[in-house]
């Protein structure tokens, strides 16, 4: 029961990066968003929403392998996963709250960054755990690219 409750929780924690990101989302993206000049690469607004569902699924059940494991720096290791997820959710607040293109172009550098130091711990722990954090890695190399173009259409 123990570690159902675990797995619930760990989803759960990694969901709401999600719901927190919506709070400053929702107003913006049927408006400023919408006007913003966009690289022809950009996903249809649809396909967001999903693919951040069930990134965050994957971080839950990362998360949750990490904190099950037997031996590790368990304690280290869900410290960065801590400072990514806030830095996660910071993002949301810079580019759809703040309408920062530029400032969240900057810190999603630093997420990078960060999510690489979470593949690194996670694998000192649990290399499955580390490994389903890869999508979420890739995703938000695609994200640098199509916030950087953000940035630089809409720069006057």
């Amino acid at each position: 029961m123990v570690k159902i409750l675990r797995l619930i929780f760990a989803i759960v924690i990694c969901q709401a990066a999600g719901w927190i990101g919506a709070l400053f989302t929702a107003s913006s993206v049927k408006t400023w968003y919408r006007a913003l000049e966009k690289p022809f690469f950009t996903p249809p607004a649809a396909v967001f929403g999903p693919v951040w569902t069930l990134l965050f699924l994957l971080m839950g059940i990362s998360l949750y392998w990490v904190w099950q494991a037997a031996a590790g720096p368990k304690k280290k290791s869900m410290i960065v996963f801590g400072f990514q997820w806030i830095l996660n959710v910071f993002w949301s607040i810079l580019f759809f709250g703040l309408r920062r293109p530029g400032l969240a172009l900057l810190e999603i550098l630093v997420l990078w960054v960060a999510i690489l130091a979470t593949l690194h711990a996670f694998s000192q722990v649990s290399k499955r755990a580390a490994f389903i954090l890869i999508p979420y890695f890739l995703w938000v190399t695609f994200a640098i690219f199509l916030n950087a173009g953000i940035f630089f259409l809409n720069r006057s």
